[in-house]
């Protein structure tokens, strides 16, 4: 398990839900201040507050924004790259956990848990790394 997996896992067991614990892991990676991306990430936890996409897949969401945006608000044209790094990202939790989405994770409905709220922070700050180093097939 590398440092980052670790370090997102160790924010998770003090209280980061699970979108703070892997996109806060990266902030020094990102160029932003860790309480930032605490604060904006905090609505994403327990997959929106709802059980929607799962708040660990809306961190490497919100960590591919963050690289590949250009910043530019008065003609941006990154949106694809942004795009694209969104969904290798998802595809490889996905193809990993079985689905993105919190309830179905959790078994809510099937009474199946496909993968520990751990277990998914860890996907996805993996996933995350990965990618940021290029490494991401």
């Amino acid at each position: 398990m590398n440092e980052k997996v670790k370090k997102a896992l160790d924010n998770h067991h003090n209280g980061y839900n699970c979108a703070q614990s892997v996109a806060c892991v990266f902030a020094e990676d990102l160029g932003v201040e860790e309480r930032e991306l605490f604060r904006v990430m905090e609505g994403f936890g327990f997959g929106m507050g709802c059980m929607g996409t799962c708040g660990a897949v809306s961190a490497m969401t919100a960590i591919a924004g963050i690289k590949e945006s250009d910043g530019n608000t008065d003609a941006p044209a990154s949106k694809k790259a942004s795009y694209k790094a969104s969904k290798k990202m998802i595809k490889a939790f996905e193809e990993k956990n079985g689905s993105v989405i919190c309830k179905e994770i959790k078994g809510v409905e099937t009474g199946k848990v496909l993968r520990s709220c751990d277990g998914c922070v860890e996907d996805a700050a993996e996933i995350a790394d990965k990618y940021l180093k290029g490494e991401l097939e």
